[in-house]
């Protein structure tokens, strides 16, 4: 499966923005699974399915066609032959992806494509449940995480400078909310792999996190 590395960890704990930065540091390719959960969200939307109805749902998802392509390195998100990557990355998006992706039926519909990444290629692969579930044998493993109101002090910030209206107290309830479900649900639930490194990053910048799952992987490799 080659030298795949697998960063899980709650919502808002910067895993995308690491996993690409480790990513381009060490040619891997990333997969942002996020980002395939939000076309089917999206799809869902754009379908009026409610989040609550699971049967429907499991239907519904059943229609999208999810694929992935790299134009000049860059990951791009193709619903039913249509990029949406830029479309993916609200508010409204985010939450019906993390009612949606309880469902077994959409999780099993991603979880092939984002094996076949892995088998083809080393990559970076961040989710909820990729160290536990989706790549089990993953060559490192990482679960990053911060303090909801860390988590949430970024995402309105990020919303912010994006010229986004947010508000910060409705910003935490949905992190807290998703932290639930995430958590909870049936199948392939977010938790920590028993051989996964703990990373928090409240108190940690970028720069910071990048280096020390660097620093993990280079050690690793070189005790090979």
């Amino acid at each position: 499966m080659g030298y795949s590395i697998a960063i899980d960890g709650p919502a808002g704990a910067g895993k995308s923005t690491i996993a690409k930065r480790i990513a381009k540091s060490l040619s891997f390719v990333y997969v942002d699974t996020g980002a395939m959960y939000r076309a089917i969200a999206l799809h869902l939307i754009r379908q009026g399915v409610p989040p609550g109805d699971s049967d429907l749902i499991g239907k519904v998802c059943q229609e999208a066609d999810i694929t992935i392509r790299y134009q000049d390195k860059e990951q791009q998100v193709l619903l039913n032959a249509e990029n949406v990557t830029g479309l993916i990355r609200t508010e409204e998006v985010g939450n019906m992806a993390s009612a949606s992706s309880v469902n077994p039926k959409v999780r099993l519909k991603l979880v092939e494509l984002q094996r076949a990444l892995a088998a083809g290629a080393d990559v970076v692969m961040d989710g909820r449940d990729i160290g536990t579930y989706v790549l089990p044998d993953a060559f490192l493993k990482i679960y990053l995480t911060a303090s909801v109101k860390t988590r949430a002090n970024r995402r309105y910030l990020e919303l912010q400078k994006k010229g986004i209206p947010c508000d910060l107290a409705q910003i935490t309830e949905d992190i807290e909310e998703r932290d639930h479900r995430d958590m909870t649900r049936e199948f392939a639930p977010l938790k920590q792999a028993e051989d996964a490194v703990l990373v928090d990053t409240s108190s940690m910048n970028i720069e910071e996190v990048a280096d020390q799952i660097l620093k993990l992987y280079k050690e690793k490799r070189a005790k090979l």
